[in-house]
């Protein structure tokens, strides 16, 4: 299997999602299975990425990273949304979406 760097996968032409979280925080846990959720339903039409801030710092740090969960929507290596906090699955798919057009 191919390795990417972060870099690369945030600079492909689809969405990708980026999860900015941390094993000790309560709302990040609860973003799991929405984010489980989301990657069934839309399937290749996005690529999602959990970066643990704390064993990442440099990542969360380069992006300002300053709560956890932090979620962020990259298409051709630029940001196109981003939302800290519990995102429901429905929104979610609305701005992959949205960004996929």
């Amino acid at each position: 299997m191919e390795t990417k760097t972060f870099a690369e996968m945030i600079n492909s032409p689809g969405a990708t999602l980026v999860d900015f979280y941390a094993e000790w925080c309560g709302p990040c846990k609860m973003m799991k299975p929405i984010l489980e959720e989301v990657k069934h339903d839309m399937g290749e039409a996005v690529r999602i990425i959990k970066i643990d801030v704390e064993k990442n710092p440099g990542v969360a740090e380069a992006f300002h990273i300053t709560g956890v969960p932090t979620l962020m929507v990259f298409k051709n290596g630029k940001v196109e949304w981003r939302q800290s906090g519990i995102v429901p699955t429905g929104h979610l798919k609305q701005i992959i979406n949205n960004v996929n057009k």
